[in-house]
C-alpha cells in the first residue's frame, strides 16, 4: 500500500484521512463523519472501513491512541497528513484541468 499512497487515494481513503484532520476518532465515528460530510453519497461498510484503518495503521498514516474493550481510537500522523495534502493538491489540479478544458 505504501506505493499506492505515492499516487492517488481512493475516494474512501481520502475521506477516512479527512475524518482525522481535526480530532481523534474511533471507527464508528469515522463512518458517521464520512456519511455526514458527503451527505450520504459515501457510506463505508465495516469491511471497507476496518480494512482501511488497518492498512493506514500499518503504513503509519494513523496511530492508535486508546483502546476501551473493542473500541479503538486513532489519530492522524504527520505522514498521514502529508498523504492527505498530496491527494488534495492532485484533486485541485484535476479540477483546474477540467475547468480549463471547458473554456
Amino acid at each position: 500500500m505504501g506505493d499506492k499512497l505515492r499516487g492517488q487515494l481512493t475516494e474512501s481513503m481520502f475521506y477516512v484521512l479527512m475524518a482525522f484532520l481535526q480530532e481523534e476518532r474511533c471507527g464508528t465515528d469515522v463512518a458517521a463523519y464520512v456519511e455526514q460530510r458527503t451527505h450520504g453519497r459515501l457510506r463505508l461498510g465495516p469491511g471497507t472501513l476496518y480494512t482501511l484503518l488497518g492498512k493506514f495503521q500499518e503504513e503509519h498514516l494513523i496511530e492508535e491512541t486508546q483502546v476501551e474493550g473493542r473500541k479503538r481510537t486513532y489519530r492522524l500522523t504527520d505522514k498521514g497528513r502529508a498523504a492527505y495534502l498530496e491527494e488534495l493538491e492532485r484533486l485541485r489540479a484535476c479540477v483546474r484541468d477540467g475547468e480549463e478544458a471547458l473554456q
